[in-house]
């Protein structure tokens, strides 16, 4: 039989306050991203990014809440029933709703070896410590 991982999501290593968990390195994932993020209800923090530096294109999955992402200024409803892809070069911010929303992340270059970025190693520093 071969090895198997389990963990439960809130004893999972988390960073920016408990926001993001490091699901990937706590279950030894190394051919893709795997993040799973809490974010409360109507908050406006979550960064609006693109991958168009390392190419990485990301699925969402809600695992619970709902809310909005906002996909190249386009207003995209997600919930427990919807998977949202993302392509590399395209901007993507959250926009959780009023229940909040917890969300697992998946990400990956295609045609690329996976290679987990720093703050995402199980031990780094938080990325929202202070120095």
């Amino acid at each position: 039989m071969g090895e198997y991982s389990v963990k439960r999501i809130d004893e999972m290593e988390g960073i920016y306050g408990g926001a993001f968990r490091r699901a990937g390195a706590e279950l030894g994932i190394e051919s893709f991203g795997l993040q799973i993020f809490d974010m409360p209800p109507n908050f406006e923090g979550y960064p609006e990014h693109d991958h168009s530096q390392d190419g990485q294109e990301e699925v969402y999955v809600v695992l619970r809440g709902s809310g909005e992402f906002l996909v190249d200024d386009e207003r995209v409803r997600v919930d427990p029933e919807r998977i949202l892809r993302v392509p590399a070069g395209t901007k993507r911010k959250l926009l959780p709703g009023p229940e909040g929303i917890r969300v697992l992340a998946l990400g990956g270059v295609p045609g690329a070896l996976y290679e987990r970025p720093e703050p995402f190693e199980l031990g780094a520093p938080d990325p929202a410590a202070a120095s």
